[in-house]
């Protein structure tokens, strides 16, 4: 394990066979009596990365570089987070589940198991920015089992994009999306997912750890 003390200046308990770069914060205190960061055996945080306190992440996760995890985040097993993606806290993801580079996740949302999102995904969790105040309800999305959101693609607040769903590049995905269907466009509009598009999602380095 490579685990210098100028690499974290929080709290944190590490699992085995960890790597946490110089320069990241792991365990960032943001009020009196936060429970300390707590990762899994094999993590991998690169340089620039900050997670705070209140977060849990399990086995075999890894950053990019420049990575945000807020508070009172729950992170499965077999999770990747890309450069300069920010997890805005009270968030919950799955197990093997990636995040590629740029990616925006607010709070109030829940990701499943076997996501894909790629760069520069945006989700949003409120309706009419500063506007009705005294109304505000953060409403994250839904991205259930499965699911693989293209390149930009933004998702509404509130949404619920059914399992197994696929979502196109630069797509606004401003309703629920039933199970299984292709979403593609400005705003959305909802095909049946093609039979190619049908198989499970399964990153290479997941073969050996997942049957189909």
């Amino acid at each position: 394990m490579h685990y210098d003390s100028s690499a974290s200046q929080g709290a944190c308990e590490v699992g085995a066979d960890c790597d946490i770069q110089p320069g990241c914060i792991v365990g960032l205190r943001y009020r009196p009596g936060s429970a300390p960061v707590r990762l899994g055996d094999g993590a991998r945080v690169r340089a620039g990365s900050i997670i705070y306190c209140d977060v849990t992440i399990g086995v075999g996760f890894q950053t990019g570089h420049n990575v945000m995890i807020r508070e009172h985040t729950s992170i499965g097993n077999h999770v990747v987070v890309g450069t300069n993606t920010v997890i805005d806290g009270q968030v919950s993801i799955g197990d093997f589940v990636k995040l590629e580079s740029n990616c925006y996740i607010p709070t109030h949302t829940r990701i499943g198991s076997r996501v894909f999102f790629g760069p520069n995904v945006t989700l949003t969790n409120d309706r009419y920015p500063l506007k009705m105040r005294e109304q505000y309800k953060p409403e994250g999305p839904v991205i259930e089992d499965g699911v693989t959101l293209g390149a930009g693609a933004v998702v509404c607040p509130g949404v619920n994009i059914g399992e197994d769903s696929f979502v196109a590049a630069g797509a606004v995905v401003t309703a629920d999306v039933p199970a299984r269907s292709l979403v593609l466009g400005v705003p959305g509009r909802v095909e049946p997912l093609p039979e190619r598009l049908k198989e499970r999602n399964m990153a290479l380095s997941w073969q050996k750890l997942l049957a189909r």
